[in-house]
Parts: structure tokens; sequence; C-alpha cells
């Protein structure tokens, strides 16, 4: 399938793995909107870098629970690009800590960003994407291996994939794909805050290939499923180095 013409939405792309999923689409012939909370000048350098590789990008600002911003950020999508093909669901918090002792506040603000904000930029996706176009979000593999303190974090990954999984279903008859994307411990800024070494080293070999995954690694499969994967639809891919 050719994206020469096509239009990605990517939700928190100023770094990470949104950065790279940004960076991917923009070289596989896609115009990019990078999407960010409040670092504009990260996400200059993501627009920065797919302009001075010939690339088309702008970059907007929107607090994805916030469903006055996120309509502002499809309209001016859709009036500088044309339309919409293909919707990356990458923001996402992170707080950890036991069940018991967890900070309702910390609970409150994951589920803000990772449940809401989803749900308000698919309901966008929803009624924008074109036919033959995409919509991905971004789920974690943590949530098949239960590890403790990450109970507030995969729970809001759980709603992701329920909501991924039932749009599949709603948007019947318009050729359009969601799918939820599940990454294993990934080597950005996100996962690596707070851990030391021997953390970090103790992680990366819970999977088979002994290492951390790094953003381009999700990236290939965001590309895969905003392009030419047009028979995997209503499905979790787990994208992990064999850790399941």
């Amino acid at each position: 399938m050719s994206n020469k013409t096509r239009v990605a939405i990517v939700t928190g792309a100023s770094r990470g793995i949104g950065k790279a999923a940004a960076l991917r689409l923009a070289r596989d012939g896609m115009s990019v909107v990078v999407n960010y909370a409040g670092n504009a000048t990260e996400a200059g350098k993501t627009v920065a870098a797919i302009q001075e590789a010939g690339g088309r990008a702008f970059a907007v600002q929107a607090d994805v629970a916030d469903e006055t911003a996120v309509a502002a950020l499809f309209d001016a999508t859709v009036r500088e690009f044309g339309g919409v093909d293909a919707v990356v669901n990458s923001a996402g918090i992170m707080r950890l800590g036991l069940l018991a002792e967890f900070s309702l506040s910390d609970f409150d603000q994951i589920h803000r960003t990772n449940v809401r904000g989803t749900f308000v930029v698919a309901q966008q996706a929803a009624r924008h994407v074109r036919s033959g176009g995409a919509i991905i979000n971004l789920s974690t593999s943590v949530e098949r291996q239960a590890l403790p303190t990450y109970a507030a974090y995969a729970a809001s990954k759980g709603a992701v994939e329920a909501m991924s999984l039932i749009l599949a279903r709603e948007l019947r008859g318009r050729d359009i794909t969601v799918n939820a994307v599940a990454p294993g411990p990934v080597e950005t800024e996100f996962f690596l805050s707070g851990k030391d070494p021997a953390t970090v080293e103790r992680i990366a070999k819970l999977n088979p290939m002994e290492r951390l995954g790094q953003p381009n690694d999700i990236a290939e499969v965001i590309s895969f499923l905003a392009g030419p994967a047009r028979w995997i639809n209503g499905q979790v891919l787990y994208v992990n180095g064999g850790m399941n």
C-alpha cells in the first residue's frame, strides 16, 4: 500500500515510542501531525527531523484527555493535510507502587491520560479516519506478566485493549482496522526513570532475546499496522522479544 498521500496523527510524539512512530510513518511517506502535551521543544525536534528528511509534519499541543483540545487537533489536521488515515494513540503515563499503598491521586492521573485520553482520541478517530485507515492504540505486555507494583498501570492498559477490540467491531463496514500494540520493556526515558542498572538488567533478561526493546522495534509494528496489514483487525499484538 502506498502511503504517499496518507496522513497520520501520533499522540505523545515528542519522545520515546511516539517519536519513533512519527519518524517511521514519515519515512513510509505519510504526512505526520506530531501531538504533544507540554514539551514543545522536543515536539519541534521531531517535526524538524521529519522535514529535514523531506517529509511533511507539524506539531499540535493537546491534552489527550481534553475533548475540546483533541477535536481541535483533528480539525487542524484536516485543514492542513485534507484528512486523517492513521491515528496512533501513544500518549501515556506510568506510576508504580503496591496496590495497598498506591496514591489514589496517581491512580486518577494514570486513568485520565491512559484511559480517558485513549477514549477521547479514539472517539475523534472513529469520526474522522478515512476508509482504508487504521487506529493503533498502545497497551503493554506487563498486563500479562502480573508484575507487582504495576496494578494501576496495567489496569489502565487493560481498558485500552477492551476499547480497541470493541471499536474494531463498531467500525464494521468502513474498512478501518483497530488494533492494540503491547510492547515489552523498551529503552526509553519513560521506562528507565527510577530504575537502577541492576533492575534494568534483570528486566532485560526476561525475554529470550536478553535485551530491552528499542523504540524502533515498536515503530516497525505500528508502521505495518498503519500500512499493509489490512487483514489484522481487533487484535492485541505483543511486541516483547518473546517475554510472554
